[in-house]
């Protein structure tokens, strides 16, 4: 496809990572039609969304309904967002022979297996001496109460499957291990996730998460990130899908950027490949950094949410030109750099979550908020409403992310930004980056 050819996107998801890369994707002179599926009550003054084209992974009916539209609008780059669609395969039927012009942003199914299953994440880190936490894996509930009950030293229980970020539960105690056994095994918090467990050895360190771009080859590691995910201040409470996130992190130096690359990175796509599969799309490795270095607590195959939105901010480059380039093999040719200045994303949710909560609150100040021009707010759970406002959609409703010379300038413009924005119950951390302040 000749650089200059101009590029009809789709983008499936509904998030603020969603918005965020059709927020990149726009500023691209490639740029044409954009659409979004479903999208949310932001991503419509991108482009167009598309509230009835289904992309349920399980439905092979819907992968025919996104093809069809994608063939009949002439959509030649569909991205992929959330991680349900890659783990179920849907890259894979969309990447079909009879579409030789259509690129695909996302690894297919056997790539993704690395976020949907973490035992086979497990097995492939301890055969390529990938450092990872000491773990064992349980599908008997009887057999992990009795692991957990002579274990001496704290432990974290994951679902070894999908949770939606929210399958990690972090143990200061045995009883706390054994209740979190139960929430997985038998009251099915997670559903099927949690029919298998992993009881993992708890790290000490700070968490960083590092994306990279990945073609089958060629590896771009973008700029390291932190994440806040528990939902108190001080990272207290329970863990969450992200309450915001800072890039980049002073924590990763290039040093240590490159003893992962070399590590982490590296070991996993080489052993991938040599098992048939070519991992093409981001490769996310949420690390502990550790007295004894840094070890991998999971893989994801998609941009992390919030993680995406500070990145895309700060990104310097055509987006459509890195993902085309991503999925043909040619990361090399493409000029990739990035805004000196920090970024800090705040999530403002809605009361109640991560647990239940309320929808179709009204929502007022985003446009005061933007009127800082190194402020964007990026819409995550949010619908238009029936009269023309935009109301809350989900748990977390909206991304606010600023731009500043160094990271507590960042926080400063985010947290004055979510002051301007209202809804009913609406909360945020005001701490996003506190770890390295």
């Amino acid at each position: 496809m000749s650089k200059k050819t101009k590029v009809n996107a789709l983008i499936l998801g509904s998030g603020g990572r969603e918005h965020a890369l059709g927020f990149k994707l726009k500023q691209s002179k490639r740029c044409g039609k954009l659409y979004f599926a479903p999208g949310n009550g932001g991503t419509a003054a991108l482009g167009t969304n598309l509230t009835d084209l289904p992309f349920d992974p399980v439905n092979t009916k819907n992968a025919d309904a996104i093809d069809y539209f994608c063939r009949k609008n002439d959509v030649s780059l569909i991205v992929i967002g959330p991680e349900d669609p890659l783990c179920g395969g849907l890259a894979d039927r969309l990447a079909t022979p009879g579409a030789s012009d259509r690129h695909v942003f996302g690894p297919v199914q056997a790539g993704a297996r690395l976020e949907a299953d973490k035992v086979f994440s497990k097995q492939l880190m301890r055969a390529t001496s990938v450092p990872t936490a000491d773990a064992k894996t349980f599908t008997d509930y009887e057999a992990a109460v009795n692991y957990v009950e002579n274990r001496e030293t704290p432990v974290v229980v994951k679902a070894a499957g999908l949770a939606k970020g929210k399958g990690v539960i972090v143990c200061d105690n045995n009883d706390e291990a054994l209740d979190a056994l139960k929430q997985c095994m038998v009251d099915l918090a997670f559903g099927d996730a949690g029919r298998t467990v992993i009881v993992e050895e708890r790290l000490v360190g700070q968490e960083v998460s590092i994306l990279a771009l990945v073609d089958g080859r060629n590896i771009f590691v973008l700029d390291p990130t932190q994440d806040h995910k528990q939902v108190g201040e001080g990272d207290t409470g329970p863990n969450t899908g992200g309450m915001g996130a800072y890039c980049p992190t002073p924590l990763v130096n290039d040093a240590l950027m490159s003893t992962i690359q070399s590590e982490v990175l590296v070991p996993i796509v080489d052993a991938l490949r040599r098992d048939g599969t070519e991992f093409k799309g981001v490769l996310y490795a949420g690390l502990m950094l550790t007295a004894g270095g840094p070890k991998v607590l999971e893989f994801n195959t998609r941009f992390g949410d919030p993680e995406c939105q500070p990145l895309m901010m700060r990104l310097k480059g055509d987006l459509i030109d890195i993902m085309i380039a991503t999925c043909e093999g040619t990361l090399d040719e493409v000029d990739l750099g990035w805004d000196p200045r920090c970024c800090c994303c705040v999530v403002l949710a809605s009361g109640g979550y991560p647990g239940s909560y309320e929808k179709g609150k009204t929502i007022t100040g985003i446009e005061d908020a933007e009127t800082d021009p190194d402020v964007k707010v990026f819409h995550a759970g949010t619908e238009s409403g029936k009269d023309g406002a935009v109301v809350t959609a989900g748990g977390r409703v909206l991304s606010v992310c600023a731009m500043g010379d160094n990271l507590k300038d960042a926080q400063q413009k985010a947290n004055a930004a979510c002051e301007k924005i209202h809804f009913e119950g609406a909360f945020s951390r005001t701490d996003i980056g506190f770890r390295v302040m």
